[in-house]
């Protein structure tokens, strides 16, 4: 979906852009694949933060996504292109013969009443088809797939993301994620066929604060500008830098670019190739 830029009549506008929506359908979501949100503000169970920045934000509905596909071989017949505001891809609805209606992560160049299907067998090869990875030929991408046979779909669900599907050996399926890094995954799992909708989602510029308060973020202090006792890079005379040998998070924990990944991890033995460095 094509990114629409305004003219600069104001400094907002300058640098903002949106996306293109004339290709969704409907703007309501459905009333019984809904529920409300809750609010956390970024506070626990205690009532305490635990996650700094979040709080405020438009107010929005939960869309009830199904992830697992579990009606096999009953054909459904795509209703509606719709925005969910808690992703950035967009959902279709799909309308099964037996009447019963579910939301899906659209798959990209879905169209409105085309029809899909979900079978533990091999399938016609067309985008949002789900079947078995030990079903589909080698060389295709993939989404929405599972990490555990009849889980739902774990991975591979933001905007425009896909995997390539590029082995199966000894009942494993080796898939290239998004991130460059070869994983394997057993082949009972199921993957949808394509790649996800709303690739464009990635060039949208908010371009200003206010827009940032809709989507629940709330303003982010620097570590320099705070007193030694908030913050470690905190004190000094004037604009000083951090004064440390690496930057580090407010209770002094390495920051930025710092491996988090468990030593030892059980998947660890599932990844084939790790993902390539980022060049500085």
């Amino acid at each position: 979906m094509p990114v629409k830029k305004y003219k600069p009549t104001t400094p907002g506008r300058r640098k903002a852009s949106v996306q293109d929506t004339r290709k969704l359908t409907k703007n309501k979501a459905e009333k019984r694949l809904r529920i409300t949100k809750k609010r956390s503000g970024g506070r626990g169970m205690r009532g305490k933060l635990t996650v700094r920045h979040i709080g405020g934000g438009a107010k929005r509905f939960i869309r009830i996504v199904d992830f697992t596909r579990d009606k096999f071989d009953i054909s459904a017949k795509v209703a509606s292109i719709e925005y969910d505001p808690n992703r950035n891809a967009h959902i279709a609805l799909l309308f099964y013969k037996d009447g019963e209606k579910r939301y899906i992560i659209a798959p990209d160049k879905l169209e409105v009443g085309d029809e899909l299907v979900s079978s533990k067998k091999r399938t016609e090869i067309k985008p949002g088809n789900r079947m078995p990875l030990s079903q589909i030929p080698m060389g295709l991408l993939v989404y929405n797939v599972e990490l555990m046979p009849e889980k739902g779909g774990k991975i591979v669900r933001s905007a425009g993301a896909w995997a390539k599907l590029q082995a199966i050996e000894d009942g494993m399926a080796q898939l290239r994620l998004p991130s460059t890094e070869v994983r394997k995954v057993p082949e009972k799992c199921m993957a949808s066929i394509g790649q996800v909708s709303n690739p464009d989602a990635m060039h949208v510029r908010l371009g200003k604060a206010g827009r940032t308060r809709h989507l629940g973020i709330r303003p982010t202090v620097r570590g320099k500008a705070m007193n030694p006792v908030d913050h470690p890079h905190g004190g000094g005379e004037g604009s000083n830098p951090i004064g440390l040998k690496n930057p580090k998070t407010p209770w002094g924990k390495p920051a930025l670019g710092v491996k988090t990944r468990k030593k030892g991890k059980y998947s660890d033995k599932l990844i084939v190739r790790r993902r390539k460095k980022r060049r500085k």
